[in-house]
């Protein structure tokens, strides 16, 4: 039904498509696992400056990320975000030792596997002929067929229909970058796009999906207190979901929580879904319930992005 289409997109993808990408015509489970876990909810550039080779060199193997310890892994995930996406990595490296499964079933039951990225890895790693619905896909998928809203079930069945189990992997790959370099979010080049002849919703792109009202970011107010105590400081691993895993300083929500000794600036740090704002303090003071550690050591444990921010207070 889509042949002509497809060969198209095929020609698209070999005169455009991003085949310099380290994990394209490699066929490691790993390697492509662990690219797949990093793209979520972040762009390739920063993926491939400063995350993917450098995890790859303090874990090259399966089996060596499965013998390590949770702070060495959310250390080298450090600055990347979404950490239950490191601890997810953990955890499925632990239970499967040495080698990811190879069936899609086998993929989606282990921990930070979706349906997409188990169809990922059994497509790029293994070759099964399978679709993939990453948000890139999605956004063709919904103009393609000009859908204003569906179900994810609707959606994969879309993907089926049109997959070309010809050429899975490269489809796949080329889908991916359409929807990086072409089907853009905001300014799809229609014009130049290979699927364009049998896209129905080329005329209004942008009406599809239907676009969702944007939520106003909330803000978070806090109190960090830094406290020491003989030339260390005081952390805690957090048991949160959010940031679970990392190392911070002491947080209070109200200033009357506090007694003060030193206020060391304000601090501002954007997450997914609300705002911080934070003011920072120094206290000499012993606490329980805390670790402490010296400013070296401090340096080799994870911390928030917003621990961080503290930590450079207290340094200048």
């Amino acid at each position: 039904m889509y042949k002509n289409l497809h060969d198209t997109l095929n020609s698209w993808y070999r005169d455009n498509g991003r085949h310099h990408l380290p994990w394209r015509h490699i066929d490691d489970a790993y390697k492509i696992w662990v690219s797949e876990i990093m793209l979520q909810q972040t762009q390739v550039k920063t993926v491939l400056e400063r995350f993917y080779f450098p995890f790859l060199e303090r874990f090259p193997t399966l089996q060596e990320l499965a013998e390590a310890g949770e702070d060495d892994v959310l250390k080298q995930w450090e600055g990347l975000g979404y950490y239950t996406r490191a601890r997810n990595l953990h955890a499925t490296a632990q239970r499967c030792k040495t080698s990811l499964p190879h069936s899609v079933h086998e993929l989606v039951q282990l921990p930070g596997i979706g349906q997409s990225t188990a169809h990922a890895i059994a497509s790029f790693a293994y070759k099964t002929p399978v679709p993939i619905l990453d948000a890139n896909v999605k956004r063709i998928l919904y103009r393609f067929f000009a859908i204003k809203e569906c179900k994810e079930k609707e959606l994969w069945e879309k993907a089926y229909e049109l997959f070309d189990e010809q050429r899975p992997y490269d489809y796949n790959q080329s889908l991916m970058d359409l929807g990086s370099t072409v089907c853009m979010h905001k300014q799809p080049l229609c014009d130049i796009c290979p699927l364009a002849s049998g896209c129905q919703g080329k005329l209004s792109p942008l009406h599809f999906p239907t676009k969702k009202g944007k939520k106003k970011t909330p803000v978070r107010h806090k109190h960090i207190v830094i406290h020491t105590h003989n030339e260390k400081y005081a952390l805690k691993q957090r048991q949160s979901r959010f940031l679970n895993g990392l190392w911070g300083f002491s947080e209070y929500e109200i200033e009357e929580d506090i007694q003060i000794s030193q206020t060391l600036g304000e601090i501002t740090q954007v997450y997914s879904h609300f705002k911080l704002q934070a003011t920072v303090h120094l206290r000499h003071e012993y606490i329980s319930e805390h670790e402490w550690f010296s400013l070296d050591e401090i340096r080799e444990l994870a911390l928030s992005k917003a621990d961080h921010k503290a930590l450079a207070l207290l340094m200048d």
